[in-house]
């Protein structure tokens, strides 16, 4: 076992591990410590505990200190030079007539470095603008192309449940979403409705994907032929996959009536839910524009 501590660089970033040493730490302080791009200051989301070493990456670095007022004032005088640089950096991208768009701009703790997150549609030569950059701070700079969630995930929002963004809040890593969480669901495949502020499919549709999957193999499939428990055989008209419920056309006396019944009261072979859901290729390029393999975010993988 070694003993570790859990600290993370941004808001809802990825917790990395450090060593406490002797130090008292715990959750909520603020500590100093060595990362692979130089000294940062982060903050302490988990207190002192003991791992099993496959869970750790070795070399496992110290806490250097527990972070000091002086500290603070170094990180929010940081954050006012940002601006600045953003600023430059704007003016320059116009200079040399770059196709990208700048997202942030970010000081290491002991100013080592300065890094640009940006977007674009494809590469881009910024050779020449790193010179003028550096030039002007005379520093390390370092430009990094990220994606539109990573992207999101900086800039934060609000979506459309009216709540603030998940990646930005507490979504630490992206997970791979496709349109079958979306079939699964049973929600419109409109793009306007299941795309988030990125444009890609919504995290959130990943947080059921489970639930849907157990409740959805429960249910017969629109179309099917049960038997009711009180002896009766239809045909399911629909279904109600959160209630478990299922609409059964049955004929009673010559007549043909739809009654709800609990799946629990049905006898059918069980199978995965029919998706009689037909796309022109239109739509297809569209929806499949919006799915999005997840992969690892570009803003926290130097630590």
């Amino acid at each position: 076992m070694v003993k570790v501590v859990g600290v993370r660089f941004r808001n809802a970033g990825k917790i990395y591990y450090f060593e406490p040493g002797k130090l008292d730490i715990h959750a909520g302080m603020h500590v100093i410590v060595e990362t692979a791009r130089g000294v940062e200051m982060g903050t302490v989301m988990t207190e002192p505990k003991g791992v099993s070493e496959e869970d750790v990456i070795q070399p496992l670095k110290p806490v250097i200190r527990i972070a000091t007022e002086a500290d603070e004032k170094t990180v929010a005088k940081n954050r006012e030079k940002e601006k600045d640089a953003f600023r430059i950096c704007l003016e320059k991208i116009a200079k040399h007539k770059l196709d990208m768009k700048l997202v942030e701009a970010e000081y290491t703790f002991d100013n080592n470095k300065l890094l640009f997150y940006f977007t674009a549609d494809g590469r881009i030569d910024f050779r020449e603008l790193v010179k003028d950059l550096a030039a002007v701070f005379r520093t390390r700079i370092e430009l990094r192309q990220i994606g539109v969630r990573d992207e999101t995930k900086i800039m934060g929002g609000i979506g459309i449940c009216g709540r603030a963004l998940c990646c930005n809040t507490y979504l630490s890593e992206f997970a791979p979403v496709s349109i079958k969480m979306a079939k699964e669901q049973n929600l419109s495949l409109n793009p306007t409705k299941i795309s988030g502020v990125c444009g890609r499919l919504m995290c959130c549709l990943k947080n059921e994907e489970e639930t849907y999957e157990y409740l959805n193999s429960r249910l017969p499939g629109i179309g099917d032929r049960v038997t009711t428990v009180d002896g009766l055989k239809g045909e399911v008209s629909s279904v109600n996959v959160l209630r478990q419920m299922v609409k059964v056309l049955v004929e009673v006396d010559d007549e043909k009536e739809l009654r709800d019944y609990p799946v629990d009261e049905l006898k059918f072979r069980p199978r995965r839910r029919k998706e009689n859901i037909k796309l022109s290729a239109k739509e297809l390029k569209e929806l499949s524009a919006l799915e999005d393999k997840g992969g690892k975010s570009k803003i926290d993988d130097t630590k």
